[in-house]
């Protein structure tokens, strides 16, 4: 797929555990195209996060091949950065100084880092908060500190683990609108874990729906509606039934847990 910046490939994972071994992804196949947001959407269990994980080079195929703007994933790599649920901010760190820790180590001019950091936070309006400890900010503007981290980097692809899962509802929706404001500027790649339907529908150009017990892609679907989305409109609801029915269908396909 020549336009592509994730392809995954007839991958296969289990998980041993002395004698017996759990197949954990069974034959996962399917692309990510650039710019894209494509979510992987499935219940606990059906080997999302472990997925995500092998996609940002963090874990090992079995079987299968993943490939990232062409060439093999083989380990973690700066054109790819993971946000999770847990924030993961040094707490004795400032804003600054936890931003700037994304740019460590790269082969920067002090003006260029500067300027990366300072762009970065001004894309998630934290310019006014430099001096700021963690401990000092609310859950959203932590994450807003985390996602400015990830941007300063210039990744081609962000992994989201569940990035506003732990936000109470306005926040969620604020940072959504921020996220969809800052990929549409940067046409950053972005592949979304989540377990809510409406985040889904509302972020997605794409939705897989995944099956549990191996973990299998049971329907992908394309969401055809513009950004930013109307929350109470009649087609996003349209679109929220409809997953919501094919996320219920793929319970039926779900197998046993069984040792192999």
């Amino acid at each position: 797929m020549p336009d592509s910046m994730i392809e995954v490939k007839n991958v296969h994972k289990q998980f041993f555990n002395g004698k017996e071994s759990l197949h954990v992804l069974d034959d996962i196949t399917f692309q990510v195209k650039k710019g894209e947001i494509v979510t992987l959407l499935g219940k606990s269990g059906c080997g999302k996060s472990t997925l995500l994980n092998m996609v940002g080079g963090f874990e090992k195929t079995e079987v299968g091949v993943i490939f990232l703007d062409g060439s093999e994933i083989k380990r973690p790599t700066r054109k790819c950065t993971m946000l999770f649920q847990q924030i993961n901010l040094l707490p004795w760190r400032t804003v600054l100084k936890n931003v700037e820790l994304g740019l460590e180590g790269e082969k920067l001019q002090k003006e260029e880092k500067n300027k990366r950091v300072m762009d970065a936070l001004s894309l998630v309006g934290l310019e006014q908060h430099l001096g700021q400890f963690p401990n000092e900010l609310s859950g959203g503007m932590q994450q807003r500190v985390a996602i400015a981290r990830a941007m300063a980097m210039q990744p081609d692809v962000i992994l989201m683990d569940e990035p506003f899962a732990a936000l109470d509802t306005f926040n969620r929706y604020l940072l959504q609108d921020e996220l969809i404001r800052i990929q549409q500027k940067f046409k950053t790649t972005i592949l979304l874990v989540t377990h809510d339907i409406d985040e889904a529908v509302y972020l997605s150009d794409r939705i897989l729906i995944m099956t549990s017990k191996p973990g299998r892609i049971f329907k992908d679907i394309s969401i055809q509606l513009g950004k930013p989305r109307d929350r109470a409109s009649e087609d996003f609801h349209y679109y929220r039934r409809k997953i919501l029915e094919q996320f219920e269908m793929s319970g039926k396909f779900q197998e046993p847990e069984y040792s192999i």
